[in-house]
């Protein structure tokens, strides 16, 4: 199942990320995708923030995974130094794992994802704006509707 947003500024951005923070529970995985700069790290920091990660976070870009500890730890991955490579062993322990996992850039280790994750494809419409599609695979359909519905688009 899949719902369009549109997202007019980073205070709806924020609001998103809440509504879906509501919803995430021990072991649930969130990919990203998104050209660069269109606003998938801001979406990270705000879903980290309402899941009561006090931390600066920011992109793990060359280190590829950032740990921070909430109400349950949240490992922020992005994969996108992995694009040739596709596939990363060492990162199955943190995707199958009782946190939360965030995934920029899922497309390119998909092999890697469970059956059922969230995912969220962000294209900037403008300098402010971005269509959002929110996507569930497997159990995570019905929080699909359900922010869709309270989102309001």
């Amino acid at each position: 199942m899949e719902k369009a947003l549109i997202v007019n500024s980073l205070r709806q951005m924020d609001h998103l990320a809440e509504l879906i923070a509501m919803h995430l529970q021990k072991g649930d995985v969130v990919g990203l995708e998104g050209d660069l700069g269109s606003g998938k790290t801001t979406f990270t920091k705000f879903l980290a923030k309402h899941l009561g990660i006090s931390e600066t976070v920011n992109s793990p870009t060359f280190t590829i995974l950032k740990i921070y500890q909430g109400k349950l730890p949240m490992y922020h991955i992005d994969v996108y130094r992995l694009e040739d490579v596709g596939y990363d062993y060492e990162l199955e322990e943190f995707i199958y794992d009782d946190g939360i996992t965030v995934i920029e850039w899922y497309p390119f280790i998909k092999k890697m994802m469970p059956d059922a994750y969230l995912y969220l494809k962000i294209e900037v419409v403008d300098e402010t704006t971005r269509k959002v599609t929110l996507g569930g695979k497997g159990t995570y359909a019905k929080i699909v509707e359900t922010i869709g519905n309270r989102y309001g688009n």
